[in-house]
């Protein structure tokens, strides 16, 4: 079998799906397991450090790992990094056969550090059986260090390594989202896969075709075909909460304002006047909200002269990345409130100076929206509300990168069209 620790909701289950093959996933997190079951992935519900390794012995072809990322990831405080010599100790002591994770633990700044030292647990009890036949193992960038470390005990135990950054954009998946990847085989060479896709469309060349431009959100999601919306403005908020845009039941669309040529929100409304151009000073000249009488008409937006530019903002943070919908999506993390993805419009292009940008309060991006942008397709069966879907998005696998990924090592042919993105 296939074993994937820290399965998380079937990101990697899913490549392997596309790919004809199955895995058994441990997870410990309730919904993570609700989601993978309704997507018919097997799972043992399980801390993964509390699991004994040996039950697997005898029985594994290969071994997943994506141990949890938040103590290393730039969304949090980033204290695996102040605890890195305590994991790389414990994975120093684990691969020698001493488990020594209950006193390392007390002096981690951050219990979950540890759990990235877990794999070498496992890969220790099946290496004195001589398994697996290989290996392959996602987490941050931060990370790659201690995947070094990784790489030079399973070249000992007679494994080809590779170890490196990849951006799944690279792949074909609709965010540039860049992780340290392990790869390791008992039976071939080990590297990464060929890239599919660039920065910029690549002319065909005597070694073959050229690589496809990078995937953009628009182009994922299905943006600019005539049946097609630009984003839904829907009533209840994002992950964790929060204003909704427009009052609670409304729910409504921008898909005139792009496609079809007007849109004229509820009477209702709240609008935000802004203006990207001119920045946060128009709006404290001219008030956050205009004070329209009860019985006025509402702005009507018209296509001709005002032309919607929308791009997504990875979070609420003064850094945050902001990605035009013709490009890829930055690193997609969910978690808290300060992670919150949001659509925003730019209405300057096409609009004459002196003349008002009605641009609406920023939109939640949709669970749906953040799965596709994650190569899930459409209508995967997230379980959860919404803080609890937005998790499990943030914390999966692209399963297109990792059906790249996991291919060489299955001898299966892997055609990128089986993933079916937006419905």
């Amino acid at each position: 079998m296939i074993l994937d620790l820290f399965a998380g909701p079937g990101g990697w289950s899913h490549a392997l799906t596309v790919l004809g093959a199955r895995d058994i996933g441990l997870e410990w997190d309730e919904w993570a397991c609700k989601t993978r079951a309704r997507a018919g992935q097997l799972t043992i519900r399980t801390d993964v450090a509390r699991y004994p390794a040996w039950i697997f012995s005898g029985r594994i072809l290969g071994l997943i790992a994506s141990p949890p990322c938040q103590a290393w990831s730039m969304a949090g405080k980033r204290l695996g990094l102040v605890d890195q010599p305590l994991v790389h100790q414990a994975v120093a002591d684990l691969a020698a056969g001493r488990d020594t994770r209950e006193q390392l633990l007390g002096a981690c700044a951050d219990e979950r550090s540890l759990l990235a030292a877990e794999p070498m647990r496992y890969l220790h009890a099946l290496n004195l059986v001589g398994e697996p036949e290989w290996v392959v193992m996602e987490e941050v960038p931060d990370v790659l260090p201690l995947w070094r470390q990784y790489a030079a005990i399973l070249r000992a135990w007679g494994f080809s390594v590779w170890t490196g950054i990849l951006n799944a954009a690279d792949y074909g998946v609709p965010q540039t989202r860049r992780r340290a990847i392990l790869l390791a085989s008992r039976v071939r060479t080990a590297q990464p896969p060929p890239p599919t896709h660039a920065t910029a469309a690549e002319p065909e060349s005597l070694f073959g075709p050229g690589r496809d431009r990078w995937v953009s959100m628009a182009e994922a999601l299905g943006w600019g075909a005539t049946d097609r919306p630009v984003p839904t403005v829907c009533a209840g908020g994002g992950p964790g909460g929060g204003p909704e845009p427009f009052p609670s039941g409304s729910r409504k669309t921008l898909t005139d304002a792009r496609d079809r040529g007007a849109w004229t929100p509820h009477p209702d409304s709240e609008i935000v006047l802004a203006s990207r151009r001119e920045g946060s000073g128009w709006a404290a000249r001219h008030g956050a909200r205009e004070n329209r009488p009860a019985d006025a008409p509402a702005p009507t937006f018209t296509a001709e002269a005002h032309r919607w530019s929308w791009s997504l903002r990875s979070n609420n943070q003064s850094n945050a990345t902001v990605r035009r919908a013709d490009e890829p999506a930055g690193t997609l993390f969910f978690g808290h409130r300060a992670n919150e993805c949001t659509w925003v419009a730019d209405t300057t292009s096409g609009v004459p100076d002196g003349e008002h940008r009605w641009v609406p309060a920023p939109i939640k991006i949709t669970a749906q929206e953040a799965g596709v942008l994650q190569s899930f397709p459409a209508d995967y069966p997230w379980q959860g509300n919404k803080g609890q879907t937005f998790s499990q998005i943030g914390n999966a696998v692209p399963p297109r990168l990792a059906a790249h990924l996991l291919a060489p090592n299955l001898n299966k042919p892997f055609n990128p069209d089986d993933f079916t993105l937006a419905a």
